[in-house]
């Protein structure tokens, strides 16, 4: 696979697991399913993940789990810094959930793309 496609992908993946982080933590505190409700929760995190995605080593190497240290850092750090400056709090409970259900995601869908790379290589070796 090119670079570039990969390179896209992880994005994608990236954002569809920071939308689904968000999700699911509205659902769980019963709030409004609309979408712009949803596209607030998530932004300060979007954009968190934004800025993780501006360093050259996300863009480098962004299916490896150095940049999804680094995904997982800017995600955080700017979205909970965001996340309390439009709200004016922030509940040290919420932060260690998000961190690790962000890591979670951010990190897992890396460890599968290894894990699969991995077995590929052995079966292609194999033949």
């Amino acid at each position: 696979m090119r670079t570039p496609r990969i390179a896209t992908l992880a994005l994608a993946a990236d954002a569809v697991a920071v939308v689904v982080f968000a999700a699911i933590g509205r659902a769980s505190h019963e709030e409004a399913g609309s979408l712009v409700g949803l596209a607030g929760t998530a932004a300060p995190f979007l954009a968190g993940l934004a800025a993780a995605w501006a360093t050259p080593l996300v863009r480098a190497q962004p299916a490896g789990f150095r940049a999804g240290a680094v995904v997982l850092a800017g995600t955080v750090g700017i979205g909970l810094l965001l996340r309390a400056a439009f709200l004016g709090r922030l509940p040290l409970s919420f932060a260690i959930v998000a961190t690790l259900s962000l890591a979670v995601f951010l990190l897992g869908w890396r460890g599968v793309s290894v894990l699969t790379a991995r077995l590929a290589h052995r079966r292609a070796s194999v033949r």
